[in-house]
């Protein structure tokens, strides 16, 4: 199962996101397309905040599927569009999939630490 945390500011703000597990959708040895449609969406929004000038810490594994993206400093012009696709889109999938498969969850923080 694949867990995505989206992290946002008391005030609203989007501070990040992580994405945790293989959703294990396919059959064993099959490609798992609901793993290659959250790794695109998580990819295309950290792609479309460099392209738009945020300043973001990165990480991944690929192994353990995992993935981190901080958000970093002042928010720039399309960040919060580009989180809210994100947002709209692995929820979507996941009332498509299944909780068994993907869960998204939000936690509030204060700060980038």
């Amino acid at each position: 199962m694949t867990t995505i945390m989206i992290e946002k500011s008391p005030e609203g703000l989007y501070k990040g996101f992580t994405c945790m597990g293989h959703a294990g959708f396919a059959a064993k040895g099959k490609p798992d397309i609901l793993c290659s449609a959250i790794s695109t969406v998580a990819i295309h929004t950290i792609n479309g905040m460099e392209l738009a000038g945020q300043e973001l810490d990165v990480s991944e594994n690929e192994e353990t599927g995992f993935m981190r993206c901080v958000i970093r400093g002042s928010q720039v012009t399309g960040v919060r569009q580009l989180m809210d696709a994100f947002e709209n889109t692995v929820t979507k999938l996941s009332e498509e999939y299944g909780e068994k498969f993907l869960q998204i969850q939000f936690k509030e923080v204060k700060d980038n630490a």
